[in-house]
């Protein structure tokens, strides 16, 4: 892009349709006779500020600087995935379940998700079983407070605000890093998947035991890619667009165990819906497609400290003494080496929100509420 006039119009066209989209869901959402209720579970790509509310984890500047202005203790310059799908269904952003500040404002569901989580191993925190053992008690508080004399009552979620409510996983990204970071192989981490995917799928049946019939369930995206990986991976195996290719092979063998995993549970929860989002097959296409999407310089980070190719130090990381950030985001899809831009996440929510990448194809604001 030769000007900074001309990048911005080819953004806004980029933008238009996910637009569109936002518009049509929130005009549907606008008639629901019920505020849709969203429980969401997961790592970083969903933390709306858990790590920040439970750990005092300091995140600043210049995270949220294009949205909020202000750190949320966000992951990225501004709204998140999940935070555009919230739009779209016109209700609040969701507080991390964690934030003791917020009150009761809980109504619209809580956000159990925080930096860093995985499935495995089952009792460290924040593991996806930590996050259910969380949701398991707000829900029995909820529902205790719900069935006294006390004001607060009218603010909290009732039966049938859990029973209607669409419950996100987000998560196995982190179980699969993990694993390569501590040394071990392909073939190795390969092994492992298996037993991430029964912990989703455990989690997913002890939801619905709960009542839960709704579920939304997002694949982990091209691991490969991330400007983290490729600046501390010393390998030659890259794909023909940069990225680490073990990394993407394990990912996309995650994302078919993912894939029948979610098949099975159709057949075998049979009240149940649940949709299946290949966020893969999204990000990746941000970076094969880059040009399409006016990005430059698919694989570097934003946010970061040490410049081309990838703009990452493991020890000067973004928002840290040393780092810097570039002017535009817009221009980036990597925000801080592992996170996306926000501009990259309403893409993202644009691809999510068309239905081309879901199983089965489901409107999202079909969970607006009942």
């Amino acid at each position: 892009m030769a000007t900074l006039s001309l990048h911005s119009h080819s953004f806004l066209l980029v933008l238009l349709p996910f637009i569109l989209i936002l518009r049509q869901n929130l005009a549907v959402a606008g008639g629901c006779q019920v505020p849709p209720v969203i429980f969401n579970f997961g790592d970083s790509n969903s933390d709306t500020g858990g790590l920040f509310a439970g750990l005092g984890y300091s995140i600043g500047l210049p995270n949220g600087r294009s949205f909020f202005q202000r750190s949320t203790g966000r992951l990225s310059d501004g709204r998140l995935v999940i935070d555009f799908l919230c739009q779209s269904l016109n209700t609040s952003l969701l507080n991390p379940y964690l934030d003791s500040l917020v009150g009761s404002k809980f109504q619209n569901g809580a956000n159990f998700a925080i930096v860093g989580s995985s499935t495995l191993p089952r009792y460290v925190p924040f593991a996806l079983n930590i996050q259910l053992m969380q949701f398991l008690h707000f829900k029995s508080r909820a529902l205790e407070l719900a069935s006294t004399s006390d004001p607060l009552k009218e603010m909290m979620i009732g039966e049938s605000g859990f029973r209607n409510a669409l419950y996100m996983i987000d998560i196995g990204q982190n179980d699969i890093a993990d694993s390569f970071s501590k040394g071990l192989s392909y073939s190795r981490v390969v092994k492992l998947i298996p037993n991430v995917i029964s912990e989703i799928k455990s989690a997913i049946k002890i939801l619905y035991d709960e009542g839960g019939r709704k579920f939304w369930v997002h694949n982990t995206g091209p691991l490969g890619c991330l400007p983290q990986k490729l600046s501390m991976v010393h390998s030659k195996g890259f794909d023909k667009h940069g990225c680490l290719a073990t990394y993407n092979a394990a990912a996309k063998l995650f994302n078919e165990g993912l894939d029948h995993m979610c098949r099975d549970l159709r057949t075998e929860l049979k009240e149940a819906n649940i949709v299946y989002v290949d966020i893969y097959a999204i990000k990746y296409d941000l970076i094969a497609n880059s040009n399409n999407y006016g990005f430059e310089k698919p694989l570097m980070a934003c946010c970061g400290y040490g410049g081309p190719p990838y703009n990452y130090n493991v020890n000067i990381t973004c928002g840290n003494g040393g780092s810097k950030s570039c002017d535009e985001g817009s221009r980036f899809i990597s925000w801080d080496g592992i996170h996306y831009t926000e501009t990259a996440n309403a893409i993202v929510a644009m691809k999510v929100l068309s239905m081309q990448h879901s199983t089965p194809p489901t409107p999202f604001h079909f969970f607006c509420g009942g």
